[in-house]
């Protein structure tokens, strides 16, 4: 069996492994060892944004995208505070669609490429904005890919941010390993894990919390998604994916990780995505919106040991205000 080298490796480009490779003659040349001009180019770019945080989960269907974009909103609930949430799902962009945003186009200017706004204090980039129908399928493989994302992180005039969102497909594929790179010089704050209960999804994100380690991004916490289902009429608890192995909780006492909080499933979360519309304002009595707040709580506890300078989805008005007069 073949092994490709490294393009770090002495190897690189000289192997039999590499024939027919068409970057073998870059690799041979040790033009690849080279670090990436890029790094620097997007750490000098985003010298202007404070907080860099990333939504991830090894599974897909988990709500990273939902989870992504009213995190976005709730931090931009401070008039004060400038916000932008960036979709790198390059074969899945759904953010457009749970921001409102479908059918909106990207403008270029001097300074790079112009982001589109849902508040005065709320940017949005992803890649649906570059298609012109959003059920455009993007088949691309992995270079094509991260060309994209260096593009997002390099050329886009995000402005003064205090908070980029980056919402992340599944896996810990290409789209994950170029905004570790691209953002190595700039610097990622941290990461927070979405999961569902079941077994299948934590055995992904077990991977997913595994590769946060090896690659040296800190973890914030672990919210679990798709916790139970409240019966509106009888307020009795359904388990519809059933915690065979002890769900979040018990991945995180074995990881010492953070659990921040369980959302139930809500139907008019769905709804509220579906028409672009922030599930938190509209209803914020339910017990998907409580257990909201209950998140917001834990990761207070959570940012106090762990030094940490942002919240985690606050539910309402009121419960920012209180996360940020103690911790902003």
């Amino acid at each position: 069996e073949k092994v490709v080298p490294h393009k770090s490796s002495d190897q690189a480009g000289k192997s039999s492994a590499c024939q027919g490779c068409p970057n073998q003659n870059i690799c041979a040349s040790g033009a690849a060892k080279a670090p990436d001009p890029a790094i620097e180019e997007i750490r000098q770019k985003l010298t202007s944004v404070k907080h860099k945080i990333l939504v991830l989960s090894g599974k897909g269907g988990v709500g990273k995208s939902t989870f992504s974009a009213h995190l976005s909103h709730a931090l931009a609930s401070d008039d004060s505070k400038e916000v932008a949430l960036l979709d790198v799902d390059i074969c899945g962009p759904s953010i457009p669609k749970i921001m409102g945003l479908e059918g909106e186009q990207v403008h270029q200017s001097g300074s790079g490429w112009s982001p589109v706004y849902v508040e005065d204090n709320l940017a949005v980039m992803s890649i649906g904005f570059l298609l012109s129908s959003p059920d455009d399928a993007v088949i691309w493989r992995g270079p094509k890919k991260n060309g994209m994302i260096k593009q997002f992180l390099r050329d886009v005039d995000w402005g003064e941010v205090d908070y980029l969102i980056v919402d992340t497909p599944p896996g810990t594929s290409d789209e994950h390993l170029s905004i570790v790179q691209y953002l190595s010089g700039a610097g990622i704050d941290g990461a927070a894990i979405i999961t569902t209960p079941q077994e299948v999804s934590l055995q992904d994100v077990r991977k997913e919390i595994r590769f946060c380690k090896k690659v040296k991004i800190p973890v914030i916490g672990v919210i679990e998604n798709m916790s139970g289902f409240v019966c509106p009429k009888c307020k009795n608890t359904s388990q519809i994916f059933p915690p065979t192995t002890g769900g979040a909780q018990r991945m995180c006492e074995e990881l010492n990780l953070p659990l921040l909080g369980r959302v139930p499933l809500d139907p008019r979360i769905g709804r509220s995505c579906d028409e672009g519309r922030s599930f938190l304002t509209e209803v914020p009595d339910s017990p998907a919106a409580v257990a909201y707040q209950n998140i917001v709580q834990t990761s207070q506890r959570a940012a106090r040991g762990q030094r940490l300078l942002y919240p985690v989805l606050p539910v309402s008005l009121q419960g920012w205000g209180n996360w940020r007069a103690a911790f902003m």
